[in-house]
């Protein structure tokens, strides 16, 4: 018997023009939580289940960084920020990728997150040379399948199988994204397999958001300890680890000066914690189109009064899309459709 799909109730956060119309409109929700896990403002279904995608990724690395001997590797927070990256393939992230698994007898053959061109040719409008070919390393994944491979070596787990759900390192790895979101039972949050082939799981924007605004705590946690914290200074210190060039991550931390942490993921989904907010942003547009998506998340942080003049600048190209001919007449707009409440 085929299962019954319940869908979100998402609403409009976003729309495009064409003339003086309404072309396209963007359905999506969206979840701001406190530092305190309560939610304070909300738009559309945030109780649904999403999806996490690569968002996860700082969760992903938790346990990790959070393990006893973590200090053994001697990581530094720009090789940390890596873990939770959907980098470019740029050369410092491939080079970095290439240590971390060097400090564990390992190279790009034991990654299982496959091949692909660099996303920093797709960011940058460059177009790569004809017949390259790219190892794992440059994956935007490889960081946090690095990660994990670190992961497994303390835990004494098949570096082999180091996907598989029943892994030690998977098994962690859930814990702690059940632990961050407020999930009671770690058993019962809904997973599926991300386009890297690892695990990936489906929680509440709600939940989602809060697992962003606990990251932004300056105390110990009682399980995690000091990892939160190192995980937030990683990332907000080193953002061009985290993406790279051209991308809405990087211009979403720059635009903080250290104070925001970003992390897209794929799909439409985009997260940003602030630790002078004390807050955790959660957003998914349903159809993943990643221009309408920043369009709204911007319309959110403006009426969050997260936004000055210098951040703005940060943010133009991602706040202010005209559509275009081919010939460059404007012909259309981007518009934010949202709305807060709480």
């Amino acid at each position: 018997m085929q299962k019954e799909f319940v869908l979100p109730k998402h609403v409009p956060i976003a729309f495009s023009t064409r003339g003086h119309e309404v072309e396209n409109v963007f359905y999506g929700s969206i979840a701001v939580v406190g530092r305190d896990g309560a939610l304070i403002a909300s738009v559309g279904d945030v109780d649904a289940p999403i999806f996490t995608r690569s968002a996860l990724k700082p969760l992903q690395a938790l346990p990790l960084v959070a393990s006893p001997r973590f200090a053994e590797y001697g990581l530094s927070l720009q090789e940390i920020a890596l873990l939770c990256s959907s980098h470019n393939g740029e050369a410092i992230h491939a080079e970095t990728a290439e240590r971390l698994l060097a400090k564990v007898g390992l190279t790009d053959a034991a990654l299982q997150c496959g091949n692909h061109e660099p996303y920093w040719y797709k960011w940058n409008n460059q177009r790569p040379e004809p017949g390259r070919r790219w190892s794992a390393l440059f994956h935007n994944c490889s960081g946090k399948h690095s990660g994990m491979l670190l992961q497994a070596k303390l835990l004494a787990s098949s570096a082999e199988t180091y996907l598989e759900p029943a892994n030690p390192v998977q098994v962690n790895v859930r814990d702690a994204v059940a632990y961050a979101c407020g999930v009671a039972d770690p058993a019962a949050m809904v997973w599926g397999t991300d386009g890297c082939s690892a695990p990936n799981f489906a929680v509440s924007l709600t939940a989602l958001a809060r697992a962003f605004s606990w990251l932004t705590r300056s105390e110990d946690d009682p399980r995690y300890g000091s990892a939160p914290r190192v995980l937030f200074d990683a990332m907000s210190s080193h953002p061009e680890m985290v993406s790279g060039q051209g991308r809405n991550d990087l211009a979403l931390a720059r635009a903080g000066r250290g104070d925001w942490i970003s992390k897209v993921g794929a799909d439409g989904v985009q997260t940003l914690a602030s630790r002078s907010r004390g807050i955790g942003v959660a957003a998914k547009v349903s159809d993943g189109n990643l221009k309408a998506l920043m369009i709204a998340f911007g319309s959110v942080l403006e009426q969050l009064d997260m936004l000055d003049h210098a951040a703005r600048a940060e943010l133009a190209p991602w706040l202010d899309v005209p559509i275009k001919s081919v010939r460059g007449i404007e012909v259309g707009r981007f518009m934010p459709h949202v709305s807060l409440q709480g």
